[in-house]
């Protein structure tokens, strides 16, 4: 029997997709409950080896269109929505996020470099496509496709379409960031080239409790974490952890004040609105975590994390009040004591910070692919990944080796 044409296109919304039609392909046989009770961590790969996801909620039709309808991603914002969909017989078989950008802002893997060098040679840079969460350095699946289908064909369709996609929309390349290993290795056969960069991932082993996990430490840093976590509160911080329903408009409110704080400083333009904000308490509020400081009868700084079937993902964080270690506790130690308290096995603290090390969070190398359509640019930058591919792994091998954990058996804990 033949097989059912393939026919793609791309939407300039994701509003044009169904949410169940989406969230199919996205997080197929999962539906999360916030709690870490995923069901499809552990489902068998394709001949691929593209390994079906466990909830990811930034992948979420939710998440994406709160980007969109908040104003954050849009065409205004540089972030025009390409999605690319599959369809078997007029159904939706597959889809990538994909957006039409006129700048390089807000994706945390760094081509600004290849843009000047580029554009001072004559060439044209902007427009790009860019396969990504917006404003998330968070690994996770791109080429998305649902159960029930035939997963490589299509998964093979989305990759070739990717390249079409480039040509039809006269974009100079195609940025699929933050990849999964294996989608990064299929995409290397259609032509892209493979790049690597580092993060600070925290695993947890089976841990009852913080101190089990303090317990795997050798004493210098055991004693540096454990005070850090009381200087952190020594000025009368307490800390709160706010997810589902607990999450009102006005911790939203202060989240947002927090965020715009520390994004004005770093960025200069926080990427989201206040709108975002509202959108995803009212559609996946089970699915964040608040971990919020209160001194003196009021919020004065706190972080947001996003909760997948397996793992904590650490994102923005801000303060109206600064106080010794009070970052360290409310994005890196309470993120690991709800981990473990929820049995997840992994918090991702988000982008760079080698200081996280010391705090049990090792590097973790995370991977993206890039499709060049100037042969002449595709060489200068093929050659440049090889050697920064190189430098990547060679400063992960030394920054584990920095770890905090303990070396040999004779150490007492």
């Amino acid at each position: 029997m033949a097989s059912s044409e393939i026919t793609l296109e791309a939407v300039p919304s994701i509003g044009e997709v169904a949410a169940e039609d989406w969230d199919a392909c996205a997080n197929p046989g999962k539906i999360c409950s916030g709690h870490g009770a995923g069901t499809s961590s552990a489902l068998t790969s394709d001949s691929l080896g593209l390994l079906k996801p466990a909830y990811n909620p930034f992948v979420s039709h939710a998440f994406l269109s709160a980007v969109e309808k908040s104003g954050s991603a849009t065409i205004r914002t540089g972030w025009g929505p390409r999605h690319l969909v599959a369809k078997v017989d007029g159904r939706v078989a597959g889809v990538v996020p994909c957006y039409l950008k006129s700048h390089s802002q807000g994706e945390y893997v760094f081509d600004r470099g290849w843009a000047d060098a580029y554009e001072r040679a004559g060439g044209r840079y902007y427009p790009k496509l860019q396969v990504s969460v917006p404003f998330t350095p968070a690994t996770g699946p791109r080429l998305l496709v649902r159960d029930g289908v035939d997963h490589d064909r299509i998964t093979e369709a989305l990759a070739s379409g990717l390249v079409a996609l480039c040509g039809v929309s006269k974009a100079s390349s195609v940025h699929v960031t933050f990849a999964r290993e294996a989608e990064w290795k299929l995409l290397a056969q259609h032509g892209f080239l493979q790049r690597t960069d580092q993060q600070f991932h925290w695993r947890n082993e089976g841990f009852a409790s913080f101190d089990d996990f303090l317990a795997t430490l050798n004493s210098r840093h055991r004693k540096s974490i454990k005070r850090e976590r009381r200087d952190a509160l020594a000025a009368g911080a307490t800390i709160h952890w706010l997810t589902g329903k607990d999450i009102t408009e006005d911790a939203w409110d202060a989240f947002f004040m927090f965020y715009m704080e520390t994004g004005s400083r770093k960025w200069g333009r926080p990427y989201l609105t206040r709108e975002f904000f509202s959108l995803i308490g009212q559609t996946m509020s089970e699915d964040v975590l608040l971990v919020m400081a209160r001194r003196n009868d009021r919020w004065v700084a706190g972080a947001i994390n996003f909760i997948g079937s397996d793992t904590l993902f650490g994102r923005n964080w801000g303060a109206v009040e600064h106080h010794p270690f009070l970052h360290f506790e409310v994005c890196y130690y309470q993120a690991i004591d709800f981990a473990i308290k929820r049995g997840l096995t992994h918090v991702e603290a988000g982008a760079q910070g080698e200081h996280k090390i010391a705090r049990g969070y090792l590097p973790r190398t995370t991977h993206s692919a890039h499709f060049i359509a100037d042969p002449g640019l595709r060489r200068a930058i093929d050659d440049y990944l090889k050697r920064e591919r190189a430098y990547v792994a060679e400063a992960g091998r030394e920054l584990a080796e920095l770890g905090p954990f303990r070396k040999g058996i004779d150490e007492a804990p």
